[in-house]
Formats: C-alpha cells, sequence, structure tokens
C-alpha cells in the first residue's frame, strides 16, 4: 500500500499549534508521556494475554527501551505492548476521540490567551489532563515517527508527522511487536539526548513504573535499567516519598496539579486489597460531562484490568484518580462481570465510606483546605443526596 497523507483534526490543529509555540518551563515531561503511554500499552496486553496467551509467546517479558542518537539527534521510546492497528494509529495519533473535545480545546486556548509563560504552562497542563500527552512530543521535536504491530497483527505501520496539519501512514516491513516513537529534536533540545539527562527525567517523573525502563545508546548495545520497576502501591507507605506519591499522581491521573488528598491502604481480611487514591486540587474541565466516568484503575495481583471500573466507587466519586488492587477477584474477570461482583460491590462500599470519613475530619482539622475541595467537587458530591 502507497504512502497516505491525512490531515489532523482541526482540535488537533490547534492543539498542536499550542504545543509547538509553547514556552512551557519543563519540557521534559514529554518523555515522561511517552513512557506512561508505553507502560498502559504493556498493561494491556499482559491483560489481554491471559486468555490469548499465544500473543506473547514468542517474547513475554514485557519491557520499555529508550535509545538516544547524540549523532541523530533522536530519542526513541519502545515498548513490546500490545501496539496499533492502520485504524487505530488514525484514531489515536490524528483524532482526539473524546467527548467534550470542543470545550477542551476552548479551555486550552483561554489559557495560551492568558499572561505569557503562566497561560503557556496551564494550556500544557490540560493536554496531560485531557489524556493526549502524546502530542508534547512536538515541544523538543520537529518530527515524530511511530513505527507500530499490533501484537496478534502481520502488517507493521510507520506514522510520521512534523506537527504543521498533516501526517503520513505507510506499511513497513518490521519484526517488532509494540510500538516505537521515534522525536527528530530541535537543535536547542539536544540535552534531551545526554544520558545523565534522561536518566533524571526518569528517576524523578517515572521510577514508580512497574515496567523495567532501560536506558541504551544507538548502536552500543548496552541496556542500563533506570526505574525501581515495582508497584508503588505494593511498597511500604514509609518507604514512598511525598515526591514519588506525587508522580506517581502525575502518571496515574495525565494531570499535571498536585493532589489535594491521598488515601494509601492496605485491607486484610475477608477482602484483601491495597487502594491509592487521589482527589485532584484542580477540577477536570469534563467533571459534569454525562459521559464522565470514575477514573480508577483495576488491578488483580498486580494485573491491569481496566481504566474505568465504574463499580468501584459511585458517580459523585468520579474526580477520584488512583488505582484499588484486589487479590480475590479472578485474574479473568470481565467488565460484563463487574457489576454482579460481590467483591466488587464490598470493596465499593468500604472504599465510600473511608472516603466520606477522611472528608470529615478534613472538613473538621482544615476548614479552609476543605473549603477549596468544597468548592471543586461540593456541586458534584451533592449528587450523592439522591444516589444513595
Amino acid at each position: 500500500m502507497a504512502k497516505e497523507t491525512f490531515t489532523f483534526q482541526a482540535e488537533v490543529s490547534k492543539l498542536l499549534d499550542i504545543v509547538a509555540h509553547s514556552l512551557y518551563s519543563h519540557k521534559e515531561i514529554f518523555l515522561r508521556e511517552l513512557i506512561s503511554n508505553a507502560s498502559d500499552a504493556c498493561d494491556r496486553l499482559r491483560y489481554l494475554s491471559l486468555t490469548e496467551p499465544e500473543l506473547i509467546k514468542s517474547d513475554p517479558g514485557f519491557r520499555i527501551t529508550i535509545t538516544a542518537d547524540a549523532k541523530a539527534r533522536t530519542i526513541t521510546v519502545s515498548d513490546n505492548g500490545i501496539g496499533m492497528g492502520r485504524d487505530e494509529l488514525t484514531e489515536t495519533l490524528g483524532t482526539i476521540a473524546r467527548s467534550g473535545t470542543q470545550a477542551f480545546v476552548e479551555q486550552m486556548s483561554q489559557a495560551k490567551a492568558k499572561v505569557k509563560g503562566k497561560g503557556e504552562n496551564e494550556a500544557i497542563d490540560l493536554i496531560g489532563q485531557f489524556g493526549v500527552g502524546f502530542y508534547s512530543s512536538f515541544m523538543v521535536a520537529d518530527r515524530v515517527e511511530v513505527v507500530t504491530r499490533r501484537a496478534g497483527e502481520e502488517q507493521a505501520w510507520l506514522w510520521t508527522s512534523d506537527g504543521r496539519g498533516e501526517y503520513t501512514i505507510e506499511e513497513l516491513a518490521w519484526p517488532g511487536r509494540g510500538t516505537e516513537v521515534t522525536l527528530h529534536l530541535l537543535k536547542d533540545e539536544k540535552e534531551f539526548v545526554e544520558p545523565t539527562r534522561i536518566t533524571n527525567i526518569v528517576k524523578t517523573y517515572s521510577d514508580h513504573i512497574s515496567i523495567p525502563i532501560a536506558l541504551t545508546g544507538k548502536g552500543d548495545g548496552e541496556e542500563k535499567t533506570l526505574n525501581t520497576a515495582s508497584a508503588l502501591w505494593t511498597r511500604d507507605k514509609k518507604d514512598i516519598s511525598d515526591d514519588q506519591y506525587r508522580e506517581f499522581y502525575h502518571h496515574v491521573a495525565h494531570a499535571f496539579d498536585d493532589p489535594w488528598m491521598r488515601l494509601h491502604n492496605r485491607v486484610e481480611g475477608v477482602l484483601a486489597y491495597t487502594n491509592l487514591l487521589f482527589i485532584p486540587s484542580t477540577r477536570p474541565f469534563d467533571l459534569f460531562h454525562p459521559d464522565r466516568k470514575t477514573q480508577v484503575k483495576l488491578y488483580v495481583k498486580r494485573v491491569f484490568i481496566t481504566d474505568n471500573c465504574e463499580e468501584l466507587l459511585p458517580s459523585y466519586f468520579r474526580f477520584m484518580r488512583g488505582v484499588v488492587d484486589s487479590e480475590d477477584l479472578p485474574l479473568n474477570i470481565s467488565r460484563e462481570m463487574f457489576q454482579h461482583n460481590p467483591a466488587l460491590a464490598k470493596i465499593k462500599k468500604a472504599l465510600t465510606k473511608r472516603l466520606i470519613g477522611e472528608l470529615k475530619k478534613s472538613a473538621e482539622k482544615k476548614p479552609d483546605d476543605y473549603a477549596v475541595f468544597w468548592d471543586n467537587f461540593g456541586a458534584v458530591l451533592k449528587e450523592g443526596l439522591y444516589e444513595d
């Protein structure tokens, strides 16, 4: 099949224009976003392989690799996760296939119009919040190439764009599985091929990622693992710093603000589970959109199951972010089984009670802080008067 040229969705073009002309002060977050996407891709394939083990038979060990090439001025982030087919490439990297897109772009434009510098930061923050952090690559690169092959499919694809309104897709002979994102860095951004700089970014933003992240130089064959590679919520609370909690929140919530509150608990007894939940300090722009879902990830024995298990919390807690990891649910639990699972119902009841209890404590002990929370989320909590 010949190379095909496509035009970005109008909203994506506006977003890319904001990114390309951004004065954002923390450009290194592009690497955090690419690593986060790679981690999600590995999680999704690991879950799929529970019922289709043949998908990972030839390459069962999940990994993320960063390759830096100083001479070519490129940095590549690759994973052996689920990968993408042709249609997914268009849907994922050419459009924003989400409800509330127009409101999102309008909010970005308003942020951009603010005081130069501060407005730039706020606009980029919104990109992460909307879950399209891939586009932050264009803060540091003038060309981005994505090579990908979906697990179980024969054909690989090459997606290329300079971020100026168009992108191309073509067939490619590539033996790998997963996705490989290569950034051709701008002249002023060559710091991002330096091993020390890359190591510091990964240690700062992505140490909690449970997939091993390795750094290798182009052609030298040597790999160095950069992260701890263990699920943060499984560690003892006393061994986790505030910075580590904060960066995990940024990862799991695709957010740039700091959490207003966190709840990290390990429950043992009739039911055994661990929760690491966060209340954001800023209100999501789509909080009142009818399609907005609870965005708490469900894991079973450290294996990712789903991004948004609505049965874990009532809808009036849909602003919550984080993870719940159960020891009792079956690994092969399907989304259809969520509504009828008694263990999930008990976890939901316990989490709701704990959250309400923590909010009551905050209202009593720190009324000024609680007033900020109530201003952001009070209207949503009032929905509970009708639901419960």
